[in-house]
């Protein structure tokens, strides 16, 4: 797993964090509770960071397939966050700027450094393996983390739709990297 991958694992709680004291052995502590408006926050950014690598992407490609699936994720992405913002706005919840969602623009941003300095088949092969990687993490943050912790019956809801959504994603995406071997 690279760098960003591991850090949004972390980030989203998917990994145990090992606490070492100086006579027992290590135990895994639980990841802390996330309320509804952080939840609200990562689910946003994590919608925002997919928009920002389509757009990079349709600057940056010039292959028909990977073009079109870096529209669909623009489209896709900015219709879920669009529902969120009005979601958000009919509840009455400011999303919560917390920890995960600075960790998760923090390795987006230097994955996005990264993949700015490839071209070509290069960067279409680097680009649908992140995208790959990013929606196995945020699916599986989606389904362990997110959903169960979610209070509120529309957000969960939501939640749930966008999860059904991006596991599509990541099919395509998977579907995309094997046309480009």
């Amino acid at each position: 797993m690279n760098k960003p991958l591991l850090a949004l694992a972390l980030a989203f709680g998917i990994a145990s964090v090992a606490n070492v004291q100086a006579k027992t052995p290590a135990v895994a502590s639980p990841a802390p509770a996330i309320n509804d408006a952080q939840i609200a926050h990562i689910a946003y950014t994590a919608g925002v960071i997919d928009v920002t690598a389509a757009k990079q992407a349709l600057q940056k490609s010039h292959n028909k397939a990977v073009r079109a699936f870096a529209e669909e994720m623009q489209r896709d992405h900015t219709a879920v966050n669009d529902q969120a913002l009005a979601l958000v706005k009919k509840l009455g919840v400011t999303p919560q700027d917390n920890p995960t969602s600075q960790s998760l623009a923090s390795g987006a941003a230097d994955e996005q450094k990264k993949l700015a300095a490839l071209s070509g088949s290069a960067y279409d092969k680097a680009y649908v393996a992140n995208e790959i990687a990013y929606h196995k993490t945020v699916n599986g943050a989606l389904s362990g983390t997110l959903i169960p912790s979610a209070q509120n019956a529309e957000l969960k809801s939501l939640l749930e739709t966008g999860l059904k959504l991006f596991q599509s994603h990541q099919a395509h995406a998977e579907h995309l990297a094997l046309s480009l071997k």
